[in-house]
């Protein structure tokens, strides 16, 4: 739960606290917790929006990109406002705030899902994965008391900060966004473009972490819990 250790070893992890303390200490007395998860969720929805706009116009993608700075700005500083304020509800802020995560990466994935720029397949292999990840996650806090929020440098900020980034190159790099490779999968008719290729990385990226990760917290969970010698009697 929020008594376990976080660990978080992202790159931008230094500089990111230090503005989520700055933010913090700015805001309002009339913002809480409550109202800056409410607005990450908001920002999910923007994000969706923007990509399921793109379809006719590809300079929704900007609205994508805000809905993103939107959904860090609340699902970022929730946590750090009651830190900073000493108003923290380790049992309620632990529920809410991960089940919120679901949804909002469920309303994002969904979203690009319904683009013409990501296979709705791909982007629901991706959320699957992703909560995969986050069952393990969750697990290990109960069992270990560590929180891991990044793997390999990366969490949910590199994360969105790449996206803007793509999002950015597919407005402006046509040959980008217009390429696509036709091909036949089990008798049907598929077109990848570029975002398809970008999400397949994605999705690969974090089956990779996923399985490594499993493997080696079951070997770790076998030396605290090993095996029983059965005597035969029972």
């Amino acid at each position: 739960m929020e008594h376990s250790k976080r660990i978080q070893t992202s790159v931008l992890n230094g500089m990111e606290k230090k503005a989520l303390v700055w933010l913090a200490q700015r805001q309002p007395k009339w913002m809480n917790s409550d109202m800056l998860t409410l607005i990450g969720v908001i920002g999910s929805i923007v994000v969706a929006a923007g990509y399921v706009l793109s379809n006719y116009n590809m300079a929704w993608l900007w609205l994508a990109s805000a809905g993103f700075l939107i959904n860090w700005y609340g699902d970022s500083l929730d946590g750090t406002l009651a830190r900073v304020r000493g108003t923290q509800r380790p049992v309620y802020g632990f529920y809410l705030d991960h089940n919120v995560d679901g949804v909002t990466m469920a309303i994002m994935c969904i979203g690009a899902g319904l683009s013409d720029l990501l296979n709705l397949y791909v982007a629901m292999a991706v959320l699957v994965v992703y909560l995969l990840l986050s069952i393990s996650v969750y697990i290990n806090a109960h069992l270990k008391g560590e929180f891991k929020l990044t793997y390999a440098g990366m969490g949910p900020t590199e994360f969105r900060l790449i996206m803007i980034i793509v999002n950015t190159l597919f407005i402006y790099v046509a040959p980008l966004r217009d390429y696509a490779l036709n091909f036949t999968l089990m008798g049907n008719d598929v077109r990848f473009g570029s975002f398809d290729f970008i999400g397949v990385a994605i999705l690969l990226i974090l089956i990779v972490i996923h399985i490594v990760n499993f493997v080696q917290d079951a070997k770790g969970y076998a030396l605290v819990d090993p095996v029983k010698k059965w005597d035969g009697k029972n």
